[in-house]
């Protein structure tokens, strides 16, 4: 008898998350399946604190938008098999032309203009390619990949990636005009 393999759609999967017995869990929804992402460490906790307040303080300034953190989740893909992707991103930003008004309780169904992922021990190399390739998908015009151990960071577009060192400046390019911070100063706390 062969089985067939049963996926969970987005509003299922949020459905489910709320529950008391899965309080505790960090999850996502790719392609339709619950995967279990495990807690970040010190060192990612301090990544994220130092990018976040920097592109938070400019975001606040230009009044253009909200930056997002704690694994906001954002429904990156729907199709009518239930193979919906639900992500959580550890940053990310969303102008106020794209999500004009209050933030809903549920996770957002438009896809930020940028997304930023710290990259952790347990992640997989697999798993990010496939969270980039989703996002970029979904229509996310600039992803920044961190990689604490290396101090470097991964810029991706629809056109382009590049990696930039400690001497290096990420900037917001046409997302985030003007924003720059140096990438050592990323890294300054961890």
């Amino acid at each position: 008898m062969i089985v067939e393999k049963q996926f969970i759609s987005a509003e299922a999967f949020y459905d489910i998350i709320q529950r008391p017995e899965h309080a505790d869990r960090r999850v996502e929804l790719v392609e339709g399946e619950i995967v279990d992402m495990p807690l970040p460490n010190p060192i990612h906790a301090a990544v994220l604190t130092s990018l976040s307040t920097a592109l938070n303080v400019f975001v606040k300034l230009q009044g253009q938008g909200r930056v997002l953190t704690g694994d906001v989740a954002f429904i990156l893909e729907q199709n009518p098999e239930g193979r919906d992707t639900l992500r959580g991103l550890d940053i990310a930003y969303i102008s106020t032309e794209r999500l004009p008004g209050s933030l809903p309780r549920k996770p957002l169904l438009v896809a930020p203009e940028l997304a930023v992922e710290v990259i952790s021990l347990s992640n997989k190399a697999e798993d990010i390619e496939k969270k980039t390739q989703q996002l970029l998908k979904a229509g996310t015009a600039l992803i920044w990949i961190v990689y604490p151990d290396l101090q470097s960071v991964a810029v991706h577009t629809s056109d382009t990636a590049v990696r930039l060192s400690q001497s290096d400046m990420l900037t917001g390019g046409e997302v985030l005009p003007n924003f720059a911070i140096p990438v050592r100063e990323i890294f300054a706390d961890a």
